[in-house]
């Protein structure tokens, strides 16, 4: 498929097809033309490369990780990496929820009658 099809199917940019495989994450092969094609398993690729970005994981990461996911090989270095990115994760979602815990003790406050604080809208 051409690369504004793999866009469209995926759901991402066609801007990010190619920065993905600028970094090595997507292969394409050339027409003589010069447009890129894909095969269809590059879409599943595509929404496995948002999932790893949208976890935090940094391209460099991802593309020491995805010959072992490629392979469907787990080595122990493989496995203590992910470790460590799941681990990282679960500290930024322990942030998320004390910083959303003070947000509610702020609502809570916010929204007593003797509260003189008053937001102005933007």
């Amino acid at each position: 498929m051409r690369i504004g099809e793999l866009a469209t199917k995926a759901g991402v940019s066609v801007r990010a097809l190619r920065y993905y495989e600028e970094q090595g994450l997507l292969a394409a092969t050339r027409s003589t033309s010069g447009q890129r094609h894909y095969p269809e398993v590059a879409a599943e690729r595509v929404r496995l490369l948002q999932v790893l970005y949208s976890a935090g994981l940094s391209s460099k990461t991802i593309a020491e990780l995805l010959p072992c996911v490629d392979a469907k090989v787990s080595t122990p270095e493989t496995r203590a990496r992910l470790a460590a990115e799941r681990d990282r994760i679960d500290a930024q979602i322990a942030e998320l929820v004390r910083a959303r815990d003070k947000l509610d003790a702020v609502i809570a406050l916010s929204t007593s009658p003797l509260s003189g604080c008053q937001v102005v809208p933007a």
